[in-house]
Parts: structure tokens; sequence; C-alpha cells
């Protein structure tokens, strides 16, 4: 294997770094008449002894560089005392039973809990933390059966999106023998009588191949306890359309099994039902694939359904079994719809106004509505409760303000505080606001700015800027202690809502996706050079981060536009956008990117994949890209073949560095101390290549 050499200039200090650069292979397809070199190939196969030798080579490099910065203590010191606080989930309450998740500080993964009652003490129902002390088995979900006397829970471990399911007997907090396997993407529905469950799984990949196989053809099989996997039921299968994907539920009446099914990550979906206790086959509810459509609930046969049929931001409506119109109860409104329950026979909805949460209460009639306030800008998530509950929990954050848990009481229409989290630091005056810029087609962003009153007080400071912008996902303001260190340490972050994402609705989600994928992109740029044009940061100063969808963001902007920016954090990022589709569930994410396949989708996909537009001889910034060995989501070669075109390329003197977490996935479940360890990396390079510049 050569070796680059570069002289890195980085402050006064020169360091010396030899990049690992593996030997190009004479490799190129042709698309539809062009022909694309891909000569580091061989790195998508991470058991080929190159690509082996070239991983330890990278790792020893940036583990080096990494370990070496001087603020890097500094930072895992404040991250620690940052992370260490007590963080409790919202409750779901079943069968008179309350379970939460709760993390006392620095634990690797939260621990489970249940209460008897609101006034009871906390009992210990799972803590995964004993099984693995390292913290690589973590908890993906949990649903409590109808009485709340057993739990079905999926672990994965190292953080691969494979799960394995199990069910604790609550009382005694022991497993029964049940253990199911090749699960990914699902929860359990339990059935009315507690003798067993719903729940979807793949069949078995091929040894060595767990991670990387295509997998498709998900199957729905109902699982009876104390019997073996390999005796569970087919309940729906359709071989006809693999990329069909379901998430079974049963109604609390107890009467239908429905399955909610969508297409890959398509912005449509569709509803079957079944009718429990008879062998009529499943029938279609809402099954034209033209709109999204939730069950929300239902009163004997009529079904409650929140859809986009006609209504980019939302709506609720009715349909009854046997008739084909759907009828209106709330109409679209101005702010995004953004997801709904019935609980205490009401509508409890949550919409997005700006990008920030808004809580509404509505009969189910749809003629009288309340509100439940907020404490400001924030996000509001949790709302689990049934149609006969008269309370439920939800939980409110922001960047500055981490989760703090609520019960609202349907019967006073108050909310109460549940739990308030208490921070090891807290420095006075910090602030929050929501700011607005014009887009290059003239369209409005909105973008949120955290920081110390003293820091937005003066100019030109160090920023991030952070963003998603894909697959319907909004991004409202959250507490990430990453995040709320750096803010502590005088940095500012800013977060837009760039289109791709959900913010605004169907049409803002479509805006940014597929051949429109550059508008996102063009969102990003120009928040950039906003900040940069009102002097609250500088080029230099300036550093973008983004995960997924994210590193996608932050390839192709620093692949666009190198100058503008002082540094770069692409993490387990989407980098190559002819070939993402022939990796486990990439496929799935041809609705929102296009495939090469097609040849006018070809033209856009080529146009800005990062990969593919990297040019040799310009002066990228640094850039610290990150991914992980085990990551069956992205797979890590999009980063392995991105490091190593950007490395060579390289026509600067920047570092370009790539970080793999070891026995870590996607991102899902990481513990606590790779958390920390993550962090502090990606806050020291930052203040290296951007807090240490001048304000000038």
């Amino acid at each position: 294997m050569e070796s680059k050499f570069m002289n890195l200039l980085v402050f006064g200090l020169i360091q010396a770094l030899s990049y690992p650069q593996p030997i190009p292979v004479n490799q190129a397809d042709t698309y539809h008449g062009i022909t694309v070199s891909d000569p580091y190939r061989y790195l998508e196969d991470s058991d080929k002894q190159e690509t082996k030798a070239w991983i330890e080579a990278e790792q020893a490099l940036s583990d080096n560089f990494l370990q070496n910065l001087k603020s890097r203590t500094k930072w895992k010191g404040l991250l620690e005392k940052v992370w260490n606080f007590e963080r409790v989930s919202a409750p779901q309450k079943v069968g008179g039973r309350y379970f939460f998740l709760k993390n006392t500080g620095l634990q690797n993964q939260p621990v489970l809990y249940y209460r008897e009652s609101l006034r009871e003490t906390d009992k210990t129902l799972l803590d995964l933390n004993l099984d693995s002390p390292k913290g690589l088995l973590s908890l993906q979900f949990f649903v409590p059966n109808r009485n709340g006397k057993l739990l079905a829970y999926g672990v994965s471990e190292a953080g691969s999106d494979w799960t394995e399911i199990f069910v604790r007997d609550v009382a005694t907090c022991t497993n029964l023998s049940d253990r199911l396997k090749w699960v990914k993407f699902s929860s359990v529905a339990w059935s009315p009588s507690h003798d067993g469950f719903y729940y979807c799984r793949y069949k078995e990949p091929a040894i060595g191949l767990e991670l990387q196989a295509i997998i498709n053809n998900q199957i729905v099989y109902f699982h009876k306890l104390g019997t073996d996997q390999s005796e569970d039921t087919l309940i729906y299968e359709r071989e006809d359309h693999p990329s069909w994907m379901f998430d079974p539920i049963v109604s609390e009446d107890g009467n239908y099994l429905i399955l909610s099914v969508v297409s890959g990550c398509e912005a449509a979906s569709a509803l079957f039902y079944q009718k429990l206790h008879t062998k009529e086959p499943f029938q279609k509810l809402c099954a034209a694939f033209d709109a999204k459509y939730s069950y929300l609930g239902n009163v004997a046969d009529t079904f409650f359904i929140q859809t986009d049929l006609k209504a980019p931001k939302g709506s609720i409506v009715t349909k009854k079994l046997g008739e084909n119109q759907l009828n209106t109860i709330i109409a679209e409104k101005e702010e995004t719809l953004l997801d709904s329950q019935i609980i205490a026979d009401q509508f409890l909805l949550h919409y997005l106004k700006d990008a920030t949460s808004r809580l509404e209460i509505v009969s189910l009639d749809g003629k009288s509505s309340s509100t439940i306030a907020l404490p400001t800008l924030g996000s509001a998530t949790g709302f689990s409760g049934k149609q006969k509950d008269l309370e439920t929990f939800y939980t409110f954050s922001n960047f500055i303000q981490p989760q703090t848990v609520y019960r609202y009481n349907f019967t006073t229409k108050k909310s109460e505080l549940f739990f308030q989290p208490r921070l090891a630091i807290q420095p006075e005056e910090l602030e929050l606001k929501q700011l607005f810029y014009t887009s290059l087609d003239g369209t409005r962003i909105p973008i949120f700015l955290a920081g110390k009153k003293e820091t937005f007080a003066q100019q030109n400071q160090p920023l991030h800027l952070y963003g998603y912008g894909g697959f319907n996902v909004s991004l409202s303001p959250w507490f990430s202690p990453k995040f709320f260190a750096w803010i502590c340490d005088g940095g500012i972050l800013a977060v837009p809502n760039i289109r791709g994402g959900g913010e605004y609705g169907e049409a803002w989600h479509k805006g940014g996706s597929l051949e429109k994928k550059q508008n996102g992109f063009d969102d990003f740029i120009t928040a950039a050079t906003f900040l940069i044009e009102e002097k609250i940061t500088t080029s230099s100063r300036l550093s973008i981060g983004g995960g997924s969808n994210g590193g996608l963001l932050v390839g192709a902007c620093i692949t666009q536009r190198p100058e503008l920016f002082g540094a770069a954090l692409p993490s387990v990022g989407v980098l190559d956008m002819l070939r993402f589709h022939k990796f486990t569930i990439g496929w799935a994410w041809i609705p929102e990117y296009g495939s090469s396949d097609i040849p006018e989708q070809f033209t856009y996909l080529y146009r800005y994949s990062p990969l593919h537009n990297i040019r040799k001889g310009i002066g990228y910034p640094p850039t610290l890209i990150t991914t992980a060995d085990h990551d069956d989501r992205v797979v890590p070669s999009h980063s392995f073949k991105f490091a190593a075109t950007l490395q060579e390329a390289q026509g600067g003197t920047s570092p370009i560095l790539i970080h793999i977490q070891k026995s870590a996935g996607h991102s899902a479940g990481t513990p606590t101390n790779k958390l920390i360890e993550q962090a502090a990396d990606s806050l020291a390079f930052l203040e290296e290549f951007t807090k240490k510049k001048s304000a000038s």
C-alpha cells in the first residue's frame, strides 16, 4: 500500500500526515453511454485483505491525530459533565402500570423501569448494561401486552439494524423462552388474548453477508408464546411487491388487525385490514398508494385516519368499512400536522409551526378544540395512550433545554411537571432564536440559532451549521449534549430547516428530493452565506455537519463550495449516489433519491454525487469523516471510497481524516461512552480549525 505524504501547517505546528493510499484498480461502469471510473471499488468489501489493511492504517492515522489535539482532554471532561444528568422518557401507561426509560447520567444504555402507580417507587424491569458492560446491546423497542403483565422487547448488538425479540414477565422480571431472530424495521402488536403477537421479519441472509446483503420482502408473522420461531404462522407476504414493508396494528376493540404498508421510502402508503377471529382475507382500507395514510383508531366500523390526500400539510378523515368515501373531520391548516393520536375519546394533534411544536385537542366530531400551552420554541414528543385513557405524558426540549416530562390531564385540561432534569453545567444567559433567510430561488427558509447571549453580542464567532434535509424528516429543536457543550464553550449552533424535510408538509419534502435535491444543498449553502453576510460568523470559523442523509448534504456542499467552510463533519453519509441501492436497505431510498439505472435520474445523481464530484488539486476544508463497521443501513464503503478519493485529490494543506467506529452502527443504540469519545473527537477537531481562528 502506497503512502501520500503532506506537511500540514496547523497554527504554527507542523505535523506530517501520511495518507494510506490504496492502489487504484481499473474499474469502470457505463451508465447510459457515460463511463464512470470506480478505482476503489474493492473498498466495498470489508473482508478483503487490502480493505482491512487500509482501514487499519486510516484508523491509526486518525487516532494519532485526534488524540494529539490539545483541546481533546478539555472537551472530553466538559462532555462528561454535560452528559452526566438524569434523563427520563415519557411514561407509557399500560394495564395500570407505567413504563419508562431512565439513564442516571453516564450509563451506557438507558434502563427500563415501571411503576405500579404514579406514587409508587421505580422498579427495574430491564437493564442491558448488566448483560453488556461495554454497552454493545441496545433496546430498540418495548411493547407491554394489554394487561401490562408481559413485555416484548427488541435488542440489537453493536449498532446493527438486526434485532432479536424477547419476552419478559413483568412481575418476576425474568424472560420466557421466546427468542425471535432476523427482525428488522419492526415492532410487535399483541393479540387481544395475550397468547402471542404479530411482528415482521426477513429471510435469513447468507452467512457472512448479514451486514451487506440486500434485504427485501418483509413478511408478517404471528408468534405464539412458548413455541419455537420455526412454528410461527405466516400472516401476510407479498413476493410480487418485495419493496413493501409492514407495521401490524391490533385495534383497541380487539376486532381488527390493520397492516400499515409502505413501499421503501415512498411518500405514500396503504392500509389493509382483517377481521380477527375469522378466516376472512385482508381487505383494502386505503390502498391506492396515492397519499400517506395513518390509522388512528376506530369506533365500531368507522376508522379514523390521518392523511395528506388533497391536503399536503395533513388532515383527519373517517372511512366506514364497506364504503369508498373519505369524510374530512379536521381539514388541512396552515400549520403542518406532524402526528396525531386518539386519547380520552379526543384527537391530540401535534402541529409544526415554522418547525416548532404546537399541540391541539379536538373532539372526535371536529367541532370543539383547545390547546396545550408549551413553554417556548421547541419540540414535544411522546403522547402515548389509549382511547379511553384520561392522561398522557409528553416531553419538551430544545437546543438549550433538556428533555422535561409533563403529564397532561384531560379532565382538568392542565399539564403538570412530571420530571425536571438537572444539568451539572447550566451557564446563564443562553438564547434560542429563530431567523429567516431567502434561498437562491426566493424560498423563505427558517433557521434556529442557539448560543450564549454574550456570544451573540459579538460578531464573527465560531459557528457550527448542522442539517439534514431529506425523507420528510423535520428538524425541530432538540437537546444534544454534544451541541450543548459547544454552546457552553462559546460556540454558536445553527440549524436551518432546508427543503427535503417535512417542516412545511409534503410539498416542502418534494421540493428537496429526486430531481430537486439540489434545492436542499442550495438552501444549506445559502444559510452559510447568510450567516457570514450578517457577520454572525466568518467562512474560516464556520463548520458544517450532518449524518446519514445529512452526511450526503455535507459531502455535496464541500464538493460544490469547498472554499466556503472552515471544517466539515460528514457522518455515516450516503456519498456514492450511483451505487447506494445495491446494499442492504439502500434500494428503499430510490423514491427519495432516484436510481442510476434510470437515464434521467442518473443525470442529476451524477451531477451532485459527492464521490463523483471530487476534483483533483482543489483545496478542500479540514474534513473528519466518520462511519462504523456495523452500519448495515448506510454501509461504510460510502465513507471509505469518499475518504480515499478526497485524500488523493486534496490540493490544499488541510487534513482529510476518516474515523471508523468499531462495534458500532448507524447511530441508534450507541453507548454513552462512545458518544462522548466521538463528540470529543469532533469538537476538538472543530476547535483546532475554526475556534482558534481570529474573529477579524
